[in-house]
């Protein structure tokens, strides 16, 4: 009989994802230097940031206050950069927590890597006639 994992219910949960995705992101060869040498992250300053933005988005907290998308903007991202991302978010949340709040911050992360690609021109939305 296999174990169930537990759901995302509580600030906490969002804390434990939020603290293992970013460990494997700081010691990723791709985007790790992205994070650590080229935005230079104040981690202590931004992983409170990031709990409020989670928890209000999958819990409804509303406690986050800010503008996600900017800071990205002088990056130099590239399409591969939100790839990675997005694969080690799927990642970290699979191997923790299952249950609909699972598959809605999984697909919550999907909308915010496609929607900051567009933004960045990355991708191209096709035009509607």
């Amino acid at each position: 009989m296999s174990e169930t994992k537990p759901q995302i219910q509580s600030r906490q949960e969002i804390i434990h994802i939020v603290d293992s995705f970013y460990t494997k992101v700081r010691a990723d060869e791709l985007i790790g230097p992205i994070f650590n040498d080229v935005a230079k992250v104040d981690w202590d300053e931004h992983l409170p940031k990031l709990y409020n933005f989670w928890e209000d988005l999958i819990l409804g907290s509303d406690n986050y206050r800010g503008r996600p998308f900017p800071p990205h903007i002088k990056l130099d991202l590239k399409m591969e950069h939100f790839e990675r991302w997005l694969g080690l978010f799927t990642q970290t949340v699979d191997e923790n927590y299952s249950g609909l709040k699972a598959e809605e911050i999984k697909a919550r992360a999907r909308r915010i890597a496609y929607n900051f690609s567009i933004n960045l021109g990355l991708i191209s939305t096709p035009r509607v006639t």
